[in-house]
């Protein structure tokens, strides 16, 4: 089940990363992973674990985040290091990535958050070494993603796992809802 969304997010970031991007263009690997990691949550939530409750959960993350991004955007207009234009701050890339991370992490656990917070952390590398943002505006953008992703989020409750001891048992209960 969530051991495939991990798979897909290994895969994705390794084709990320191949010598065929590598290639062609630092920016396209970031800007692929950036639409990457967010389908990837809702296609988890919707298809494999049949969470719409979740999924909800990443629409309310993922639009509160980029209604604040784009309102800080027009606000401050500050220029990108590149010249290209005057939408620098926050990164959105970072803000989106980092807010699907959190979802991940705060839906799911940690074991499918880790690979998707590295993913977010390779998107915002990506937006900096390419020139689209300041340091500043990456650490922004992810301050931003992970604060909509702590809000809007609840754990999973689908399965739960318990260990148990006791003087001569130890083991684990797992239980779950069908």
């Amino acid at each position: 089940m969530l051991q495939r969304i991990v798979q897909f997010i290994g895969l994705s970031l390794l084709i990320a990363l191949s010598p065929c991007h590598a290639e062609g263009s630092l920016e396209t690997s970031g800007d692929a992973l950036h639409i990457l990691l967010p389908a990837t949550a809702l296609a988890g939530s919707l298809i494999v674990e049949d969470d719409y409750q979740g999924a909800w959960q990443l629409v309310k993350t993922g639009v509160s985040s980029r209604l604040l991004v784009e309102a800080l955007k027009y606000g401050i207009e500050k220029d990108r290091p590149d010249g290209s234009g005057n939408d620098s701050f926050p990164s959105g890339h970072s803000a989106d990535t980092f807010a699907a991370a959190t979802f991940i992490n705060q839906r799911y656990g940690w074991k499918y958050g880790i690979p998707s917070y590295a993913v977010a952390s390779y998107v915002a590398y990506t937006r900096v070494a390419s020139d689209q943002h300041h340091v500043e505006d990456v650490l922004a953008g992810a301050a931003i993603g992970i604060v909509a992703g702590w809000y809007f989020t609840d754990p999973y409750k689908g399965i739960s796992i318990v260990p148990i001891a006791s003087s001569d048992t130890y083991g684990v209960y797992i239980s779950g809802r069908f």
